[in-house]
């Protein structure tokens, strides 16, 4: 089912030193060292994987931290081994198919069922997007004290610069989104140095999965809402799609094999950041008996006096960069969603400038920014199923997958339990915010 349109829009022709590269390892005509022959596959999970330290886990992991210590901590292991078979599973349908998710389910549902899944698909990317813009926006007015409005405004520029790095191709925002991930990563790495965390409890939590009252359940399926995110999995199969494309069935097992040594170490990262930002708040707040610690800017302001201004200044630091970088991501994901399952194209900045106007009216009317991020969650775990269900049915499909890449009956078998424990944690986390 290898798809003969053009390559995504912005990859670079196959003319390029990366895709000539990938090709000659896919031939194994290729004889430079290992690790340079994974380089040219190394960069779609990690635009996925910006997606699991957004705001949204700024505020659910520093929530858990703060009123239960390093008892969630274990919640976040199993969340990422969770997500790396999801996006496992979404890299290996691009690549088996030449298609993403949403052309896939475009081309195999009903009208009905396609309409509803792209406008369910839109609500949930915009409003992850608010909850990521936003974020981005506060952490450039804790860092600088620049007011919220023109600081949104200042994101929302910035966010058109960083999209406009794809017309020069998808290597260059791959490069950038890889540092700005890394950015991240050594913010939370310096604090975890200044904190000083019971490394002992966190071992603990994690051999000893245990949960705390009703209270602990809810922000688990917070933390589980917040790492699971439903647009990346449509990304992530766009980015795959046609990127390096391989012409035999042993090519095709090649790639894939890449792609999970790119997953691997992408989101390893990204759930080290996660684990990150709740032993911070453990080793902070929860042992200064600070456990009523419920907003981003009351970490914030509590890390000076309590560690430092160092501790501060990289809180906003990684608040800043990991808001920049997930609202980029999901401006390119909502995109996929509309071209995949509407054939309807426009251009990134102008959905950029669509999408921002929700977050300057949210920020003009002064709402309180961690609400909206809770809200953003609460929404994000409603489209969950709409994107987990399908790509699970697809990738078990072998007149869609082919006979190489066709799920194990013991991945479809895993990926149905991992599904079912997602939805029935996000349908605890709706029942408690609504009931």
């Amino acid at each position: 089912m290898r798809s003969q349109v053009a390559r995504n829009e912005g990859t670079p022709p196959s003319g390029t030193t990366y895709l000539e590269h990938a090709h000659a390892v896919l031939h194994q005509t290729s004889d430079v060292p290992w690790y340079r022959r994974l380089l040219p596959f190394l960069g779609p999970a990690f635009i996925a994987a910006v997606a699991y330290i957004d705001p949204g886990n700024f505020a659910t992991n520093i929530q858990a931290g703060a009123k239960y210590g390093y008892l969630l901590v274990w919640v976040i292991f199993a969340s990422n081994l969770m997500a790396i078979l999801i996006q496992t599973l979404s890299a290996k349908l691009g690549i088996a198919t030449g298609h993403n998710l949403a052309e896939i389910s475009r081309d195999h549902m009903p009208d009905w069922l396609r309409w509803s899944m792209w406008i369910i698909s839109e609500l949930v990317a915009i409003a992850t997007d608010i909850a990521e813009f936003i974020g981005a926006a506060l952490g450039l007015n804790l860092l600088t004290g620049i007011p919220m409005l023109p600081s949104t405004v200042i994101v929302g520029i910035a966010t058109i610069v960083l999209l406009g790095l794809q017309d020069r191709g998808i290597r260059p925002l791959e490069a950038v989104i890889v540092v700005m991930l890394g950015t991240v990563a050594f913010c939370y790495l310096i604090q975890m140095l200044l904190e000083r965390p019971a490394w002992g409890e966190v071992g603990t939590s994690i051999i000893q999965p245990r949960f705390q009252g009703p209270d602990s359940v809810m922000l688990a399926a917070g933390i589980l809402g917040a790492t699971v995110m439903p647009h990346v999995i449509y990304l992530h199969s766009a980015l795959t799609q046609n990127r390096i494309e391989a012409k035999t069935p042993e090519q095709e097992k090649r790639l894939f094999r890449f792609e999970m040594i790119d997953i691997g170490i992408a989101m390893v990262i990204a759930g080290a950041v996660n684990v990150a930002m709740l032993i911070m708040a453990a080793a902070t707040f929860f042992q200064a008996g600070l456990s009523d610690i419920a907003s981003i800017e009351e970490a914030h302001r509590t890390l000076e006096p309590l560690v430092g201004p160092a501790a501060s200044a990289l809180f906003g630091i990684s608040l800043l960069v990991a808001g920049l970088a997930s609202t980029t991501v999901g401006t390119m994901a909502g995109q996929t969603v509309m071209q995949g399952f509407m054939h309807f194209h426009i251009p990134l900045w102008v959905r950029r400038v669509i999408t921002m106007l929700p977050s300057l009216v949210i920020v003009a009317m002064a709402l309180d920014t961690t609400s909206v991020l809770v809200i953003s969650q609460v929404v994000l775990s409603f489209g969950i199923p709409f994107a987990l269900v399908p790509l699970v049915i697809f990738t078990s499909r072998r007149d869609i997958m082919g006979e190489t890449l066709v799920n194990l009956r013991v991945t479809t078998v895993l990926a149905w339990g991992v599904s079912a424990l997602i939805i029935a944690l996000n349908l605890f986390l709706l029942w408690e915010t609504f009931v």
